[in-house]
Formats: C-alpha cells, structure tokens, sequence
C-alpha cells in the first residue's frame, strides 16, 4: 500500500496588464479545475484580475506559472502573489467584479 502525501497550498494572485476582454477568467478557470484546484477568479474595478487558489502546492505553482503569461490574447505585466488561509472551496468559480 501506498501513502501519497501532498502539501495544501493556498494562494492570493493579483494579476496586471492586458488581462480583461481577453478570456482571462474563463482560461483561469479552465487551467485551475485541470490542474485540481478550488477557488476563484474575478475582475476587478481597476482592470486587474484576482484569483484565489487552493490545492496541492506543486499544483498552485503550475497555476501560478501559466498566470504570468496567461491565455494568448492577454499581456501580464505583473502577478502579486501572497500565502493566505485556506479557505476549503468546492470548486474553482468565476466571481462577479470587485469594486477597487
């Protein structure tokens, strides 16, 4: 019998540049529910994307090294990136737009 043990991650992301009107959140969604992960995505009021992300660690870092380049249409300038609680999520689910 196996044991596998992974490490939980969970990550806060604030990505810049050209990342609305491009499929950002749809392509986010997509790449997080392929690579096991819960959370979220949404716009924000400003024009950044936010994503929350929880799963295995090696899986969040996957996710995190697709956003700084993103869907072809997009142009990432930046990605803020900050451990945060787990918050247990379902599933990972595009959120209406943050007021910033």
């Amino acid at each position: 019998m196996f044991l596998y043990i992974f490490s939980v991650s969970a990550k806060h992301f604030i990505i810049r540049g050209k990342v609305q009107g491009v499929f950002f959140r749809a392509t986010t969604q997509e790449m997080a529910e392929a690579l096991g992960l819960t959370g979220w995505v949404r716009n924000c009021s400003d024009g950044s994307v936010e994503v929350h992300a929880e799963g295995d660690e090696e899986q969040v870092q996957a996710l995190y090294e697709w956003l700084q380049k993103g869907p072809d249409a997009a142009r990432v300038d930046e990605v803020v990136t900050e451990d945060v609680q787990e918050e247990n999520y379902r599933e990972f689910s595009l959120l209406p737009e943050k007021q910033v």
